[in-house]
């Protein structure tokens, strides 16, 4: 038998030379191409994992998820349609006012009484406003000038608004004939007081805030000094200013080049 024919090799002898290839053949390992098993990829090709996609951390590095579009900020605005159907009811003197009423008279006078005139005592200026300017000045030492800035401006807001709703709503308060009493003053204060002084230091204070808060609001309830709906109408008018996380965010600083 005759065995295989072998190439037969140049004139120097070397045949060390690798095979050219024909014309007309496809170049099935080249580089780049389908099926060729090599780790390189035509650029031609859309790649089967979305790396191009993919969006870099600091730094440059692969691999973090993509920036989530902000949501609709829903909640301050249900809170301001929610005031404005408390003050509707309570300006039509309609059956939710009513109600209000009965639970009011109801609540007042009951539990320890020096408790819930400790607790409505919190909403006092004497008490609340110390609390925010240490606040303010910390959140200043630390560079949120803006921040701290944006807190006091919540607080002067509090009058302006309270004032003018008192004398526009003029309801009379629990057992007394005097008007006036809608919304709670001393309730918008809190609120505004604690919780900004909890965004100021750090948002773990946040569920302290709120605690003192219905703890000012309780107070005010027992102790016969407001309706339940005027403490509710305060929270819903001045919660949306701490819901505007962006005003209380504090500046991203890069790390490197992007």
């Amino acid at each position: 038998m005759r065995g295989t024919p072998r190439p037969q090799g140049t004139a120097d002898g070397s045949g060390t030379e690798p095979p050219q290839p024909r014309p007309g053949r496809a170049f099935a390992h080249s580089p780049g191409a389908s099926g060729s098993g090599t780790p390189h990829r035509s650029d031609s090709r859309p790649p089967h994992t979305p790396r191009g996609a993919r969006h870099t951390g600091p730094g440059g590095r692969p691999g973090t998820t993509p920036p989530v579009p902000g949501r609709p900020a829903l909640l301050p605005l249900l809170a301001l349609l929610l005031f404005g159907a408390v003050t509707w009811q309570v300006v039509a003197h309609g059956p939710l006012a009513r109600l209000d009423e009965r639970a009011g008279r109801a609540l007042a006078g009951r539990g320890p009484q020096a408790v819930a005139e400790f607790c409505a005592d919190l909403g006092n200026l004497q008490v609340a406003l110390p609390v925010l300017a240490v606040a303010m000045a910390y959140a200043a030492w630390r560079g949120r000038r803006v921040q701290a800035l944006y807190a006091g401006l919540a607080m002067a807001l509090v009058p302006a608004a309270v004032v003018p709703l008192k004398l526009l709503v003029d309801r009379a308060g629990p057992f007394t004939t005097e008007t006036g009493w809608y919304p709670s003053g001393h309730t918008a204060t809190a609120l505004v007081a604690y919780g900004g002084a909890a965004l100021l230091v750090h948002r773990r204070l946040l569920p302290v805030a709120v605690l003192l808060t219905v703890a000012t609001g309780i107070g005010l309830v027992l102790r016969g000094y407001h309706w339940p709906l005027d403490v509710v109408a305060s929270a819903c008018l001045f919660s949306p200013i701490g819901m505007r996380r962006s005003s209380w965010r504090t500046p991203s600083r890069r790390t490197g080049p992007s």
